[in-house]
C-alpha cells in the first residue's frame, strides 16, 4: 500500500471499502453504486448481504493483515458498518488511506465503560451508573443504583450482555454468569419513551441532522420506530443539539445514531452507534437522502445533502421468527406471505439477502410514508399484525 493518506474529494468511479457485511454495509454499497461508486466489502461471512452486492467480497478476518493491505491498496478511503471492527483494524488502514469515522471515535461508542465516561467527562446527559471491573465493585456499588441493569462493556447488542438486577447479589450472580467481563451497572430508569437522531458530520465540522425518532422495543431489539417522533418540537430538537455536541466532541467524520431515554420529559443519552443506525431506515423511503448517501458524501469530502423529510413514517422491523411456523422461531421454516404486505398502500419492503433467518436476527424491514401520522402508524401496526408479528 502506498504511505501516502491525504484527504481530498474522492469522485466516482472511485473505488470505497466497507469493513463489514451486514444489512447497514448492504444499503451503503447500493447507495455507493447509485453515486457512481465502487466498493469492495470486507466480512468473514461469504453469505453477508452487503457482500452479496459489491463489486468485490474479501471473506477474511477483519484483522487478517493481509487482506487489509489488499483492502487498502485497492481502495481510496474505507469506512465501517458496526461498531465492533477492532478500532487497531481502522488505525492500522487509516496509516494508509483516509478511514472515517477514525478508530479514536470508534473505540469510545464500542466500549460502554468509555462511553459512559466520555458522557460524564463532557457534561453531556446521561444516567447514573457504575464501573464494574470486579465482584468488590458490584457489592460497593451505590445501593441507589438498584434496580439497575448490569451490561458488559464490549460486544452487547440488541440486549445480549445484558441482565436486570434489582440487588447486590444478583448483580454479583449476573457478573458471574458474564464470567467476570467489564461491565456497567445502570440505574434503571422510568422512561415516557426512546428517541434516536441520525447525523452525519464532514471533515469541515458541517452537520446536517435526520428529524428525531420515536423507538418502540421488543424483547430488547428495535421493533418500530416513528419519524418525526410524536414528542414536542422542542425536544426534537434539544435531541439534535445534543447529538451534535457528541459529534463535535468526538471530532467524528461520518453517519451517527445517537440514542436517548426520554425520562420526566428530559433527554438522557442511552448510547451512541458509529455508523448508520436501524431507526434510521426510513430515510430512504421518506427524505431527499438517505443516512447512508450522507454515509457516503462524508467519507468522499462531497458535501452534505439537506435531508428533508418529505413524509411521516413508520419503519418496523422483520426479525427471524417470522420464518417459522408459530412466529416464534418453532415449528416448519417458510418464506412469509410477502403479498400481505405488497398489498399495503406506501409501504416499501426491504429484504437484506440472509443466508438464514433464526429468532432475533434482523433479516428486513418495511417502511410505510403518508401524510396524516396517525394515519401512516396505524397502516403500519396493521401491517405488522398482518404479516404475523405477535406482540407477547
Amino acid at each position: 500500500m502506498s504511505s501516502s493518506k491525504t484527504s481530498s474529494t474522492i469522485l466516482p468511479p472511485a473505488t470505497l471499502g466497507m469493513l463489514g457485511g451486514g444489512q447497514l454495509g448492504r444499503f451503503f454499497v447500493a447507495a455507493a453504486h447509485e453515486m457512481g461508486y465502487k466498493v469492495w466489502v470486507l466480512d468473514p461471512d461469504p453469505h453477508s448481504p452487503a457482500g452479496l452486492i459489491a463489486d468485490r467480497h474479501l471473506v477474511a478476518a477483519y484483522e487478517d493483515y493481509a487482506a487489509l493491505d489488499e483492502l487498502g491498496g485497492g481502495c481510496a478511503a474505507v469506512t465501517t458498518e458496526f461498531e465492533n471492527v477492532p478500532a487497531g483494524t481502522l488505525d492500522y488502514l487509516s496509516k494508509f488511506i483516509p478511514v472515517h469515522p477514525a478508530a479514536s471515535a470508534v473505540a469510545v461508542c464500542q466500549n460502554r465503560i468509555a462511553e459512559k465516561s466520555f458522557l460524564a467527562d463532557n457534561g453531556l446527559p446521561h444516567g447514573p451508573f457504575a464501573v464494574i471491573r470486579s465482584e468488590d465493585d458490584v457489592r460497593h456499588a451505590d445501593a441507589g443504583l438498584f434496580p439497575a441493569v448490569l451490561k458488559v462493556a464490549r460486544f452487547g447488542y440488541d440486549g445480549k450482555g445484558q441482565a436486570r438486577v434489582a440487588s447486590h447479589d444478583e448483580a454479583v450472580a449476573a457478573f458471574q454468569h458474564f464470567k467476570g467481563e467489564p461491565c456497567v451497572l445502570e440505574k434503571m430508569l422510568t422512561l415516557d419513551c426512546e428517541v434516536s437522531v441520525v447525523l452525519a458530520r464532514d471533515e469541515t465540522g458541517t452537520m446536517r441532522c435526520f428529524a428525531a425518532g420515536e423507538n418502540r422495543h421488543r424483547n430488547g431489539i428495535l421493533d418500530v420506530t416513528i419519524a418525526p417522533a410524536q414528542t414536542s418540537a422542542g425536544l426534537r430538537d434539544e435531541a439534535r443539539r445534543i447529538a451534535e455536541r457528541i459529534a463535535e466532541k468526538l471530532g467524528y467524520v461520518g453517519t451517527l445514531g445517537v440514542e436517548f431515554f426520554v425520562c420526566g420529559g428530559e433527554l438522557v443519552v442511552n448510547e451512541m452507534a458509529p455508523r448508520p443506525h436501524n431507526s434510521g431506515h426510513h430515510t430512504i423511503d421518506a427524505c431527499d437522502a438517505s443516512q447512508y448517501e450522507q454515509q457516503v458524501r462524508a467519507l468522499c469530502g462531497l458535501p452534505l445533502a439537506t435531508p428533508r423529510q418529505h413524509s411521516v413514517a413508520v419503519m418496523v422491523n422483520l426479525l427471524g421468527e417470522l420464518w417459522y411456523a408459530d412466529g416464534k422461531g418453532h415449528g416448519a421454516y417458510h418464506e412469509p406471505d410477502w403479498a400481505v404486505l405488497h398489498a399495503v398502500p406506501g409501504l416499501r419492503l426491504h429484504l437484506y439477502g440472509k443466508h438464514h433467518a433464526r429468532p432475533g436476527r434482523k433479516m428486513g424491514h418495511f417502511v410505510v410514508t403518508g401524510e396524516d401520522a396517525d394515519e401512516v402508524l396505524q397502516r403500519a401496526l396493521q401491517a405488522r399484525a398482518a404479516i404475523g408479528i405477535r406482540d407477547e
